[in-house]
């Protein structure tokens, strides 16, 4: 009994456990707890039905396959893009290195509207970029492509921190073995390396698909916001609230929290075997 009482006393050597605890508890019900329970909360007047028809509607479907559809496009393009980066910055030292690396979290600083703008404004048929990619018949503000390039430019940052933070942990005598065996850098990469650090991409992968899924501010200004054609799940919500149809913006709101909660699932098993590569 004795011994018993010690090992749960030295359970908690710190001491402020149980106020630690209390604090955290109630900053999570608050912050996230209560406004996902409101969103389930205001289904109750909804019929499985209605819901079904709400969620159904061939406007909803639409920008669920503009959403998604763009989300994974740009989560690839993330996971490919980020990889590269990832292993320049981690395995080599060259001039403006430091310079790079912060500006791959200049997204996560920026306000979403501020990109958003930028983006439009460069993508346009009269921007800097946009104009070259007219020229040649490409248009990319207020199309699908650009939601594309907005979701990429949101997203990069997980793909490549995810990545980089587990490929530093990688012995790098690992490539130097096999490269002392006779084995090719590119053949080294895919059999050696690949291998470990593929969960941290899949993480990277997920995580970016998330953050486009989610995505609005950024979106809202490039995508031009046509029904059926260039409408994001998230303005068609707006949309619907703008319309004073609450039922509508709960259902799809409902949609997106049962995604949200398959992806977070996903991430957090995902990242529990990229925390241990197969050394």
């Amino acid at each position: 009994m004795a011994l018993s009482f010690a090992t749960r006393r030295n359970q908690n050597v710190i001491p402020g456990a149980g106020a630690s605890l209390a604090l955290s508890m109630c900053a999570v019900t608050c912050i996230v707890i209560v406004p996902l329970a409101a969103i389930v909360l205001s289904m109750r007047g909804l019929s499985a039905s209605d819901l079904w028809h709400l969620a159904t509607s061939s406007r909803a479907l639409d920008s669920y396959r503009v959403t998604f559809g763009s989300a994974l496009i740009a989560a690839a393009i993330d996971a490919v893009v980020g990889l590269g980066i990832a292993w320049v910055l981690v395995r080599y030292r060259f001039f403006a290195q430091r310079v790079l690396d912060l500006a791959i979290d200049i997204p996560f600083a920026l306000p979403t509207a501020v990109a958003g703008i930028a983006l439009a404004t460069l993508y346009s048929d009269n921007g800097w970029l946009g104009s070259i990619a007219a020229s040649h018949g490409i248009h990319v503000a207020f199309t699908p492509l650009g939601i594309v390039i907005a979701m990429v430019f949101v997203g990069l940052p997980f793909a490549v921190r995810t990545v980089s933070s587990v490929l530093a942990e990688l012995p790098p005598e690992l490539d130097e073995a096999a490269e002392t065996l006779g084995s090719q850098q590119p053949y080294t990469f895919l059999r050696v390396t690949l291998p470990m650090i593929f969960p941290a991409v899949l993480v990277g992968f997920s995580m970016a698909l998330a953050r486009g899924i989610g995505e609005y501010g950024s979106v809202i200004f490039i995508a031009g916001n046509l029904p059926h054609k260039t409408e994001i799940t998230a303005i068609l919500i707006i949309t619907r609230l703008e319309e004073y149809d609450y039922q509508g913006a709960t259902a799809l709101a409902a949609v997106m929290l049962a995604v949200s909660f398959a992806l977070i699932f996903i991430i957090n098993v995902l990242q529990r075997r990229a925390r241990w590569p197969s050394l």
